[in-house]
Parts: C-alpha cells; structure tokens; sequence
C-alpha cells in the first residue's frame, strides 16, 4: 500500500497546469534531415513548459514540419521544415496557441 503513497504526488505533478516553471515537459529538438530548413522565431509570453507545449503543439501541426523546440526563459522557437515555412502561417499557430511571433530571430 506505501507504493500507492508514493504514485500520488507523481499524478498530481502531472496534472499541475501552467505554473510550473518549465519543468513539466522536457523538449529537445530532432537532428536536422538533410536539406530540411531550420529558423529560429522569438515568441512573447511563454512562461512554463506548459506555455512551450502550446506553441509547439500548433506549429507541429504546420505542412512540413519535422521538430519544434520552444523555450520559454528565451522567447525562442526553433522550428525544423521540410523547406521555408510561410510567416503567417505561423503567426496563425503561435496566435492559436495564445502567445505572439515577434519575428525570426
């Protein structure tokens, strides 16, 4: 029964929402294929990993896209593609998420 004590605190981490200071999902981007293109954007308001989870999730769903790492202590989203992705669109991903694309860093 002490097993179950200490699977409690591992669920309730999980579900913890926004406020957790980036450390509620680890993210490292995938080697690069060759010919693939990869550009950096700065994006305003990401706080936590949540934050990161949000702007990836949307971006990932972009024509093309093979990896998307976000930071939120920087602002940067480094976005992998197949080739050049339009700006707008991704400025349409980043606004779905809830943040703004300031631009390409």
């Amino acid at each position: 029964m002490s097993s179950a004590n200490t699977e409690l605190p591992q669920v309730a981490d999980e579900s913890a929402g926004s406020c957790c200071g980036g450390a509620c999902q680890s993210d490292s981007a995938a080697p690069a294929a060759e010919g693939a293109v990869t550009t950096v954007y700065e994006v305003k308001g990401m706080t936590c990993g949540h934050c990161e989870g949000a702007v990836r999730e949307e971006i990932s769903e972009l024509a093309g896209v093979s990896s998307v790492q976000a930071v939120a202590a920087t602002g940067q989203v480094t976005v992998v593609s197949a080739a050049p992705l339009d700006e707008e669109a991704v400025r349409a991903a980043v606004d779905e998420a809830g943040y703004e694309l300031v631009g390409q860093s």
